[in-house]
């Protein structure tokens, strides 16, 4: 039973990140079975970043040099993963007006203007957020943004469906929902963990708004195309995560 849920989880890191795990059986629904740990890996992704912020920091470097550097560690982490499907999105979503049009052009790997110029302002955004925030906060928000942005993530997989059956989808595995509410509630308390470094008003004001646009997006979605698809998942994860800075920098504005 324990070796399984660590192969879950191996599973899980080795699909959204670069990082090595150690040789196991694997099967394919173990991706799937394994959605509660979406927010560990963000959690590990967040931490490497905060990490490399940290040090960064620690011997001299300007806290701007310091956010640029551990974003583009964490995106190599990735691949990023993310990253690509928000730019599909941006292209599918913009350039499509109907079902099929839409998932036509997010399957396709050539990126266009909407998905160019969306990913732009999405990574500027990011680098003047965290540029903006009181640096003894940026590792700690880093860790809470990437675990509560695969965490709404899960919520959209709980609560649609998904919507790509072809063969060649990505995230094929994921078409076979194995998640409870049991599942739900770990991948929370997975999620809270980050939050106990920063101060307890702080870690309430970063709920409303990365909540209200993960619900947002289940709507959007679920409005143009029926459901999600992994690339929905991706567009998700950066914007939520975008929606935890902005509440940290409300947060320095109240107090």
């Amino acid at each position: 039973m324990i070796k399984q849920e660590i192969y879950k989880f191996w599973t899980v890191l080795s699909y959204f990140t670069r990082i090595p795990v150690p040789s196991f059986p694997y099967q394919p629904s173990y991706l799937s079975k394994g959605t509660k740990y979406f927010p560990l890996v963000g959690l590990i992704v967040g931490g490497i970043g905060g990490g490399i912020f940290y040090l960064l920091s620690l011997v001299g470097f300007s806290q701007s040099l310091s956010v640029i550097l551990s974003m583009v560690v964490t995106i190599w982490t990735t691949g990023a993963f993310h990253e690509d499907g928000f730019a599909d999105v941006c292209d599918g979503f913009g350039g499509g007006w109907k079902k099929e049009k839409i998932l036509t052009i997010m399957k396709d790997s050539a990126i266009g203007a909407y998905g160019a110029i969306g990913i732009i302002l999405l990574l500027g955004t990011k680098y003047v957020m965290l540029s903006d925030l009181k640096v003894e906060y940026v590792p700690a928000l880093l860790m809470v943004g990437h675990a509560m942005s695969r965490f709404t993530s899960v919520c959209i997989i709980f609560f649609s469906h998904y919507v790509r059956m072809d063969e060649s989808s990505k995230s094929k595995p994921l078409r076979e929902k194995q998640i409870s509410w049991k599942d739900l509630l770990v991948a929370l308390l997975i999620t809270v963990i980050p939050l106990i470094f920063v101060p307890w008003q702080m870690a309430l004001m970063l709920w409303p708004i990365p909540l209200g646009i993960a619900c947002y997006n289940r709507y959007y979605f679920t409005k143009w195309i029926g459901g999600y698809t992994g690339d929905c998942l991706g567009a998700n994860q950066q914007l939520v995560e975008v929606g935890v800075y902005i509440s940290a920098l409300l947060y320095g504005i109240i107090f």
